[in-house]
């Protein structure tokens, strides 16, 4: 059952996967870069985050160099981004991986951006969404690609309290870059 108790902050977790990426050849998955769409695409949920009001107190990035560079291309976008832990446990991170290093985060951050991968960011989101807006979670079943953004909100004293069905799927947004 989804809390809202308005005496706890409102909490939001913005979900981010990386923007599209290549698989050259002879190239290690985590060092994979993003694909001239993933260029695109990548500023484009920046500036989506921005026009939403979403910007974050803090962002958590795996290491991959796709969800890195996705990260840099996004927080551009911004005149001044938020800090960034770049977080190797979050490559290829489970759902009970994520959120773990999400009930990490200080209390007084009250909006986080997590940017990773799938299937683990997919499994995540659906995980913590007791409800969903309109057809947020119906979105995220069908597909979460590249790029999607997801708006986690919640009512928490900490981020210790976020954990599965406590969070509001409010929405889901695909944003594309133009081709030049």
């Amino acid at each position: 059952m989804i809390d809202r108790t308005a005496a706890r902050p409102l909490r939001r977790l913005v979900v981010l996967r990386h923007a599209k990426s290549a698989w050259p050849v002879d190239v290690a998955d985590h060092e994979r870069p993003l694909t001239p769409r993933g260029r695109r695409d990548a500023p484009a949920a920046g500036r989506a985050l921005a026009e939403a009001d979403c910007l974050p107190d803090l962002a958590l990035c795996s290491t991959a160099v796709r969800a890195r560079r996705t990260w840099d291309l996004a927080a551009a976008e911004w005149g001044t981004p938020p800090p960034v832990r770049h977080d190797r446990r979050l490559y290829a991170a489970s759902p009970a991986g994520l959120l773990a290093v999400v009930h990490e985060v200080p209390a007084e951050v009250e909006t986080l951006l997590l940017i990773g991968h799938n299937p683990g960011l997919e499994e995540l989101v659906l995980a913590l969404a007791g409800d969903g807006l309109d057809d947020t979670l119906e979105q995220v079943r069908t597909k979460f690609p590249t790029s999607a953004i997801a708006v986690l909100s919640w009512h928490g004293g900490t981020w210790t309290d976020l954990a599965p069905g406590s969070a509001l799927l409010t929405s889901v947004t695909v944003p594309r870059g133009a081709k030049k």
